[in-house]
């Protein structure tokens, strides 16, 4: 099932061979998570945190959702959450939009819901701010991955986690109110794109 066809064209442009080694080794703990649970043939549970739920956390939780699937590994359920809840920042919905994502408003209020496609037969990502135990986030047998130094800090304990690592993304929150605060955004974006690109490039499935 190929993705909608702006974001197939982008994603099969993106060159993970720009992933220095030092970034590689931060990455592969979680792929070696995700390779021993596809081998066990047992669901995949990846929950992604930042302190607000309102960017990094959200970008990297879309994108390896949409990896998964671009590089045909079954059985993956990704979450992710906050140390609190706020809203997702226009920007990130604009971004990932631009990128080819099809994204339709749910509900409208201080802190939305959108639902988020990357193909029509895959069921849509509900996206909306919340803390990182919401009654949808998984409860247990969960890998915690920490997005922020902050929330990393902020939360020593994650219950219910099987594993946590710190992935952490600068915040293009400091852009916010500068000419370039797109073309940072679109930055991060494509940098949680290329790491969730090259974790799933390393999955063994199996025939």
């Amino acid at each position: 099932m190929k993705l909608f066809d702006k974001l197939e064209q982008f994603t099969s442009q993106i060159d993970i061979t720009t992933i220095d080694e030092k970034r590689k080794n931060t990455l592969q703990p979680l792929i070696e998570f995700i390779q021993e649970k596809v081998d066990k043939e047992e669901a995949v549970k990846l929950n992604f945190i930042c302190t607000h739920n309102s960017r990094r956390s959200h970008l990297a939780q879309i994108w390896a959702q949409t990896m998964a699937h671009y590089y045909g590994v079954s059985n993956i359920n990704c979450f992710s959450g906050g140390t609190e809840a706020t809203a997702i920042y226009p920007a990130v919905i604009e971004t990932l939009k631009n990128t080819g994502f099809n994204i339709c408003t749910i509900t409208s209020s201080e802190n939305p819901k959108y639902s988020i496609k990357f193909t029509e037969e895959e069921a849509s990502i509900v996206a909306f701010s919340k803390r990182w135990n919401d009654l949808s986030n998984p409860k247990d047998s969960f890998c915690a991955i920490m997005t922020c130094s902050e929330a990393d800090g902020d939360c020593p304990v994650v219950l219910g986690a099987e594993k946590r690592f710190p992935i952490h993304y600068n915040d293009p929150k400091v852009f916010d109110h500068s000419p370039s605060k797109m073309e940072e955004y679109n930055k991060t974006s494509i940098q949680t794109a290329t790491e969730m690109s090259y974790v799933f490039s390393q999955i063994k499935v199996k025939n």
